[in-house]
C-alpha cells in the first residue's frame, strides 16, 4: 500500500467503508496515523476490526459511539490489562476509532475523507466539518500528499464526461509495451492507496469524474487530459457551468509547464482552451487513416480516445513504435463496444457503459447496420446525439423505463422500433431478425438502475443472453 510519514501523529475521520475506503483507513494506519472510521451499513464497518480509542480521546468520541463496540455483539470495548504491556499492533489498529464524524467534534482532525459518492451539495458533513475547519477530501487528495514520500515518478489524470475508462486503459497499456512500469487508479481498477508505490521512473495512470475532483486540492499531473465534455450529473452542480468548473480544476492545479490534452480540438480552441493555464497545450489530431489498425478502437468515440491517449503518450516521451503497437495490442474493456460473441456471421456487442446517448453516438457509428437494444432509466428526454446515425440502425429494441419514450422518437424518425421490455426479450429479438454481417449492440444511452444495480451487471446480463442463444 502507499504510506507517507506525512499522515504519522495526524488524525483523520474516513466516512464511508467501500473498497477506497477501506484501503484509506489500512494506509493511514499504516502510516502511524489516527482514524476514525464509519459507514451507515454494519456489512460495511465489520470489514474493519474496531479497538478502544486512546487516552484522552472518551469526551470527543462519545457521541459518536464511545470507545467502540463489537460489531458482532454491539457491547461496547474495554480496555484489557495486559501483564507485560499492549499487545503489538503491526497494522496501527490500535490508532482505530469507530465513530459517525457527523456527530462528533472534529477539533484538531487533519481531514474529513469520503468516498465520492457522497453529494458535496447536499450530505450535511461538508457542513459539520467547516464549523471546525477541517476539509473533506477524497483518497486522490490523499495520494496527492503522499507524493512526495514516493520514488521519483509521474502522474496522468483523465477526466472527461465519456471515454476516461477506456483512455486510461490504453494509456497505461501503452505505457506498459513500452516496457515502462505503470500503475492504473483512481475511478478504475483497484484503489489507489491500496497500491504498492512504483519504482522509480513509473507513472501512474488515474481515470478521475468530477466528483474526485471536487475532493482534491493538490494533484499537480504531469499530463492532464480531458477527452470531452457535454451535461452531465447535474443534480451535483449549479447547471453545466458548474459540471465544467469541477473538471477545468484538473488543470488549474497544475504546474503552468505540465500538459493539457483536449480531445475535443474545436471545444478547445474556442472555448476551454482559455480557460486552461498549462504553457503546453496539446490537442487531439486526426489519426483517421491508422484506425483501421487498431482492432479494439474502432468508431469515432474510440477514435478520440485513441488521440487523447496518442498526445498523453508523447507528451511522457514514449516512442512512436511503441506507441502504435500498444494501439494495435490493445485489447479493450468489458462493457465498452466489447465483443461478446459471433453467431451464424453476427456479431454481438456488449456497450453497456453508454449510460447517456452522447456515449451511444458513436458506437452507433462504428458498424454500418446494427440491431440497437436500447433503454433503462432516462438521462435526457431525447435521442437527439444519436440521430446523425439513425441511418446505421437497422431496427430497434428497447427495455426499460425508457422503452416507450425511445420507441416513439425512433418510430417518428422511420425506424423499425420492438418494444421489447426486458433485456433478455430485446436479446431474443435482435437476434432473430439479424442477419450475417449485421451487428447486435446493446448501447443503451441511459443509466441501469431501473433492471440492474449497475451497467456491468447490465452488460454480464447482455453476454448471458448471448451465450443462451439457439441459433
Amino acid at each position: 500500500m502507499i504510506t507517507s510519514p506525512a499522515f504519522s501523529g495526524k488524525h483523520y475521520a474516513v466516512l464511508g467503508l467501500a473498497r477506497s475506503g477501506l484501503a484509506t483507513v489500512e494506509a493511514l494506519l499504516a502510516s502511524g496515523a489516527k482514524v476514525t472510521a464509519w459507514d451507515s451499513k454494519e456489512e460495511a464497518r465489520a470489514k474493519l476490526k474496531i479497538l478502544p480509542i486512546a487516552d484522552g480521546e472518551g469526551d470527543r468520541a462519545q457521541r459518536g459511539g464511545g470507545v467502540g463496540q463489537d460489531l458482532n455483539t454491539g457491547k461496547p470495548l474495554h480496555r484489557q490489562p495486559a501483564a507485560d504491556g499492549p499487545p503489538p499492533h503491526p497494522s496501527g489498529r490500535e490508532n482505530l476509532v469507530f465513530a459517525d464524524p457527523l456527530t462528533i467534534d472534529l477539533t484538531g482532525y487533519e481531514s474529513v475523507i469520503v468516498s465520492p459518492g457522497v453529494p458535496l451539495n447536499t450530505h450535511p458533513i461538508v457542513g459539520h466539518a467547516a464549523q471546525y475547519g477541517v476539509p473533506v477530501i477524497g483518497d486522490i487528495e490523499l495520494f496527492a500528499q503522499a507524493r512526495e514520500a514516493l520514488p521519483p515518478h509521474e502522474v496522468v489524470g483523465i477526466t472527461g464526461t465519456n471515454g476516461k475508462s477506456t483512455t486510461t486503459a490504453l494509456i497505461t497499456h501503452i505505457i506498459e509495451t513500452a516496457g515502462v512500469p505503470t500503475l492504473m487508479g483512481g475511478n478504475i481498477g483497484l484503489p489507489i492507496m491500496g497500491r504498492d508505490p512504483l519504482e522509480k521512473g513509473g507513472i501512474y495512470v488515474l481515470e478521475l469524474s468530477s466528483y474526485q475532483i471536487d475532493l482534491t486540492f493538490s494533484l499537480d499531473c504531469d499530463v492532464a487530459v480531458l477527452t470531452n465534455i457535454t451535461p452531465d450529473h447535474l443534480d451535483r452542480y449549479d447547471g453545466f457551468e458548474g459540471y465544467v468548473a469541477s473538471k477545468l480544476r484538473l488543470f488549474s492545479m497544475q504546474d503552468a509547464e505540465h500538459f493539457a490534452v483536449l480531445g475535443e480540438p474545436h471545444i478547445g480552441e474556442r472555448w476551454l482552451s482559455p480557460r486552461i493555464p498549462n504553457a503546453n497545450l496539446l490537442l487531439a489530431l486526426d489519426y483517421s487513416d491508422r484506425q483501421a489498425n487498431w482492432p479494439a478502437l474502432q468508431g469515432p468515440h474510440n477514435h478520440q480516445n485513441a488521440a487523447c491517449a496518442i498526445a498523453t503518450c508523447e507528451a511522457l516521451g514514449i516512442s512512436e513504435a511503441a506507441i502504435e503497437e500498444g494501439l494495435r495490442t490493445y485489447p479493450g474493456l468489458p462493457h465498452r463496444m466489447q465483443r461478446v460473441a459471433e453467431k451464424k456471421g453476427v456479431l454481438f456487442v456488449n456497450d453497456s457503459k453508454a449510460t447517456n446517448a452522447t456515449a451511444t453516438a458513436p458506437a452507433l457509428g462504428a458498424y454500418p447496420k446494427i440491431h440497437w437494444i436500447l433503454g433503462g432509466l432516462p438521462k435526457t428526454d431525447d435521442l437527439d446525439d444519436c440521430a446523425p446515425y439513425f441511418d446505421h440502425v437497422a431496427a430497434a429494441y428497447t427495455i426499460g423505463q425508457a422503452g416507450p419514450m425511445y420507441a416513439r422518437i425512433l418510430a417518428e424518425a422511420g425506424k423499425k422500433v420492438t418494444e421489447s421490455g426486458t433485456l433478455d426479450q430485446a436479446v431474443k429479438d435482435a437476434a432473430a431478425a439479424a442477419r450475417p454481417g449485421e451487428v447486435v449492440m446493446l448501447s443503451p444511452a441511459c443509466a441501469s438502475f431501473d433492471q440492474f444495480s449497475d451497467y456491468e451487471a447490465r452488460g454480464d446480463a447482455f453476454r448471458r443472453a448471448v451465450e443462451g442463444l439457439s441459433l
